[in-house]
């Protein structure tokens, strides 16, 4: 029935909550900090007023002479009006490109660049501590969504303007533009369309549909920039769920309100779920309601997944992975129980969605992919960007008939099960998969919250290895835990907050690999 009431329009960001509030009008959302453009809405806002909220911002940008298919820049400091804000937006036909409050000041002077004199929408804070000068010439006008500052203008100023109408695009016209992670540079700007995302919806609202009640709340912890975010909100209001949004991840905090409000279903970054492993032993029991727990960004190790189903007591309960990417959704999925235990194949990411997505793993070599000879992982989904804005020649290189090269490599079993060895540009030689070795280590050694393993100076894997509350790494039990393994140098440790990360936390391989060499000041 849901997958019906979405037809052939695709995603309308602009008038989701109108039609979410329309469905089912007692609903509500409950943030863990203040919206930074309407801080007297409070913590927990009915849909009609987020709708209303949206129309009214939407309004501010029309009057200001924001246009359909004017391009409109959000980089601002870390909340969730981002994503009200690229609702607004869309609700008026312009397009909404999302820049990260991670990314520092000359890489989203570049990003201007690359969409060519954008409306943009930032703060104080950024224009006072991290963007440059020359945004202001990059941009055609700049809008403040906090503070003040010289040569902008406020949204404050605009309150009270007259509404306007939603404005209604085609399905294939571009809805939003996200970034890449930049794991190897700097990001690219991926371009979705209405359809995009509508084939992004299917297989991921068929596990919420299945798996939750409706009274039952679903917790998003995700990037606000990043494309699933508009996936998972889209599901879970227009199914009728109870949205709980969170900023934070701090695990005290976030077992304050799921104590509060026991989420039924848990969407969040792998790194996000290795924090609140804690969750599981609180006496409160803040996981205790959870059906499903959600992950579609990374690698997600098995020590994590069993320490989370550990702190659920409901009944079936799951960990549902997907293997996916920003630039084609989720392609490929599986499931866990707590049978699985802690020491199962992380490697495996299971089997694409049947009439949906198509995997493919193409030979380096003339050769059958196996796991001692992996091969390029290649992909079919309606889900797929369309380009990347000003560089589509790079959206070319990595499609070839229709199919899409995910940068990883890896094998399928006879079954058609998929397993992920490593990406391409994290691969080194004489080790099979740094992953797998990652996955051993953290189910060995309790402590760990990260480890990493890059090549060092002379090619020789290198553990970067972070401990729970920074304690020394034993040395001893080290020995132990790596016994077996492919031979490593001497472990590096280095606090988790030091490591250089994404907009959804991953770690920077790359990046880190050349600090490493650097003697980067972090190193301990």
């Amino acid at each position: 029935m849901f997958l019906q009431r979405i037809g052939n329009k695709g995603i309308r960001l602009g008038t989701l909550f109108d039609r979410a509030a329309a469905r089912h009008p007692a609903n509500f959302v409950i943030l863990d900090h203040d919206l930074d453009i309407a801080p007297g809405l409070g913590r927990r806002a009915s849909l009609t007023e987020i709708a209303g909220l949206i129309d009214d911002f939407a309004s501010r940008l029309w009057s200001v002479q924001v246009r359909p298919g004017d391009h409109v820049v959000v980089h601002k400091s870390d909340n969730f009006d981002i994503s009200l804000l690229a609702c607004a937006v869309a609700r008026i036909g312009a397009i909404p490109v999302l820049l990260s409050p991670k990314l520092d000041g000359e890489t989203v002077a570049e990003l201007l660049r690359r969409v060519g004199r954008p409306f943009l929408v930032t703060d104080q804070e950024k224009l006072d501590t991290s963007l440059p000068a020359e945004v202001h010439e990059l941009s055609r006008q700049v809008l403040l969504a906090s503070g003040e500052y010289a040569g902008t203008t406020t949204f404050a100023s605009l309150a009270g303007v007259p509404r306007v109408p939603a404005v209604s695009m085609p399905a294939d016209h571009p809805t939003l533009i996200t970034h890449t992670s930049g794991t190897t540079g700097t990001p690219k700007l991926a371009v979705h369309t209405g359809k995009s995302f509508q084939a992004r919806y299917r297989p991921q609202a068929t596990i919420v549909a299945a798996g939750v009640r409706r009274s039952e709340p679903v917790a998003v912890h995700v990037s606000f920039v990043h494309s699933r975010m508009f996936t998972a909100m889209p599901i879970s209001i227009l199914q009728g769920h109870p949205l709980i949004v969170l900023r934070e991840d701090d695990p005290e905090t976030v077992g304050d309100l799921f104590s509060q409000v026991p989420p039924g279903f848990i969407e969040a970054h792998p790194n996000t779920f290795l924090r609140w492993e804690v969750l599981a032993d609180d006496p409160r029991g803040p996981l205790a309601n959870v059906k499903y727990f959600s992950s579609t960004f990374d690698a997600i190790h098995p020590r994590t997944v069993n320490r989370l189903l550990q702190g659920s007591r409901r009944s079936g309960r799951r960990f549902a992975q997907a293997y996916g990417q920003s630039e084609v959704g989720p392609i490929a999925a599986r499931t866990y129980s707590l049978k699985d235990g802690a020491d199962f194949n992380g490697r495996c990411v299971g089997m694409p969605f049947p009439g949906m997505t198509g995997v493919r793993v193409v030979s380096r070599d003339g050769n059958q992919p196996t796991k001692e000879n992996p091969g390029f992982i290649e992909v079919r989904s309606d889900g797929r960007i369309v380009t990347y804005l000003g560089e589509h020649h790079r959206w070319e290189k990595q499609v070839n008939n229709g199919w899409w090269r995910m940068g990883d490599v890896g094998y399928r079993t006879k079954y058609g099960c998929l397993h992920l060895l490593d990406r391409e540009v994290d691969e080194i030689p004489g080790v099979q998969s740094t992953l797998e070795i990652e996955d051993k280590l953290f189910t060995r050694l309790p402590d760990l919250v990260e480890v990493i393993i890059i090549p060092g100076a002379d090619g020789t894997p290198v553990p970067v290895v972070c401990t729970r509350d920074n304690k020394p790494l034993d040395q001893v039990t080290w020995k132990s835990a790596v016994a077996g393994l492919p031979p490593m140098g001497d472990p590096v440790q280095w606090r988790l907050e030091d490591l250089p990360q994404t907009a959804t936390t991953k770690i920077k391989r790359l990046e880190l690999a050349r600090l490493l060499t650097a003697e980067g000041p972090a190193a301990q």
